[in-house]
């Protein structure tokens, strides 16, 4: 059994990775901290979890979470950063589903986290979370820094364009236009988040700029291994969970007759967890809640020179705690679907 610690336990990604853990055949749930309920029953503030998290809260600077074997931090940016090094030192893999070992660069990181990176050296030791992309490199790592949800859904949906040996699209003119549930701003008291506020409504933020930006373009670039260009707009939907991600890119002329659906089924034909869905579709985002699985549909209005690429995943799942589970599934030697196959909720 993997004897597992959680750090921020109590937020909508830490107990979505207690909902999961709790049902994984190999996980053993050791340490769950929370700097304000330390010493509180998990299922009190979960009932979902009764019979199933028999633990307590306890202080986020716990000993005991130098004896597991994976420390997952489900904690606001700036927290991973600064205990990481005493687990790893203490023979720990880390998982990190915050942004402090996303982004290499660590003026970038500072620019758009508003706080100097403290760990530069283990920054350069951190492997991008992504499995579909570097499988083979989570496999060997200790210290992993998740993608970002919405990150991931562009990633992938990009992805099987991009890694072609040939460019096959205008990489300087790529378009996403993405939309999010309300749960993919944390659990937090803000007025723009509020029933009242939210509901029957419907708007675009972060257009100026956005913190997924500068990650998901460093992502398509590696992917890529050439410059690319990306703009992205993320919109506030008036529901809890769930990622829309409409993709755009124009063919080039020489890719005109290019069988994107052959491209995209090829690329994932040994991922688990990304359905090409058939041609024509139109994925929608209850058939992934609760669920790992990301859906994506390929478009060519008219025969003509754009790709429209729809992508759809559940934020708080294949866009975050999901997603951590299938990395230390492969940290640890496990099949990558361990504990993950669960049907999304439909209705």
């Amino acid at each position: 059994m993997i004897k597992i610690g959680i750090v921020g336990g109590t937020g909508y990604t830490g107990v979505e990775l207690l909902r999961l853990l709790a049902q994984h055949p190999e996980a053993s749930l050791s340490v769950i901290t929370s700097r304000t309920e330390a010493g509180l029953p998990v299922a009190s503030m979960f009932p979902s979890l009764r019979r199933r998290v028999g633990l307590e809260f306890t202080a986020p600077n716990d000993e005991a979470l130098k004896d597991c074997d994976v420390v997952f931090f489900a904690t606001p940016h700036g927290v991973a950063m600064s205990q990481a090094r005493a687990l790893l030192d203490a023979g720990v893999r880390v998982i990190d589903l915050a942004a402090d070992f996303r982004i290499q660069d660590t003026a970038t990181f500072k620019r758009w986290y508003g706080m100097e990176h403290s760990e530069p050296e283990l920054l350069k030791e951190a492997v991008y979370g992504l499995p579909e992309i570097n499988r083979e490199a989570i496999i060997k790592a200790r210290l992993v820094g998740l993608p970002g949800c919405y990150p991931t859904a562009m990633q992938l949906g990009f992805a099987p364009l991009l890694a072609h040996p040939h460019a096959l699209i205008d990489e300087s003119h790529l378009i996403a236009d993405c939309k999010s549930g309300t749960s993919g701003a944390g659990k937090k008291a803000e007025i723009g988040l509020l029933l009242a506020e939210a509901a029957d409504n419907f708007k675009a933020y972060g257009v100026a700029g956005h913190r997924h930006l500068p990650e998901t373009s460093a992502g398509l670039e590696a992917i890529a291994k050439r410059p690319v260009n990306l703009i992205f707009t993320p919109h506030l939907l008036p529901m809890i969970r769930g990622i829309h991600a409409t993709l755009y890119a124009r063919l080039l002329p020489h890719a005109k007759d290019l069988d994107a659906q052959a491209l995209f089924e090829e690329f994932y034909a040994d991922s688990a967890f990304v359905d090409v869905m058939p041609q024509g579709s139109l994925p929608e985002t209850r058939s992934v809640r609760g669920s790992n699985f990301l859906r994506i549909a390929i478009h060519r209005p008219n025969g003509g020179d754009t790709l429209v690429i729809l992508v759809v995943e559940d934020n708080l799942v294949k866009g975050a705690s999901g997603q951590g589970v299938q990395v230390m599934n492969l940290m640890f030697g496990l099949p990558e679907e361990t504990g993950l196959t669960q049907i999304a909720l439909s209705p």
